[in-house]
């Protein structure tokens, strides 16, 4: 869906919803952080996801290893996009942004899950 960015578009800091399925599906370890409210959680979410709200995230950064595979998301990717350079001004060294975030997740991977 979102063709606004080119195939060969990657950054170390991004993942691509596709991608991210494929790591899930092999059994990667990685844990989900979802930076939306808590009423946007409610609509729907990532299964295994934890919510923490962007403006909880630095009071929060102790429940979290830096060292460990994360996956930000939120609603298209802006408030996850400044979670995942603030994660990685605190040292988190394996952190990423869900391009698109959950809505690009409902419309390329589970149409089952709520738009908004």
């Amino acid at each position: 869906m979102f063709q606004w960015l080119p195939d060969n578009w990657r950054h170390d800091w991004t993942v691509r919803v596709r991608d991210l399925k494929t790591e899930i599906e092999r059994g990667d370890d990685i844990c989900l952080i979802d930076v939306r409210r808590p009423d946007e959680h409610a609509l729907c979410a990532l299964p295994g996801s934890l919510l923490m709200p962007l403006h909880e995230l630095p009071h929060r950064l102790r429940d979290l290893d830096p060292r460990r595979n994360t996956v930000v998301y939120c609603h298209v990717g802006i408030r996850s996009a400044e979670a995942t350079r603030m994660l990685q001004n605190c040292g988190f060294t394996r952190v990423r942004n869900l391009v698109g975030g959950i809505d690009a997740w409902s419309l390329e991977i589970d149409p089952r899950l709520p738009r908004y």
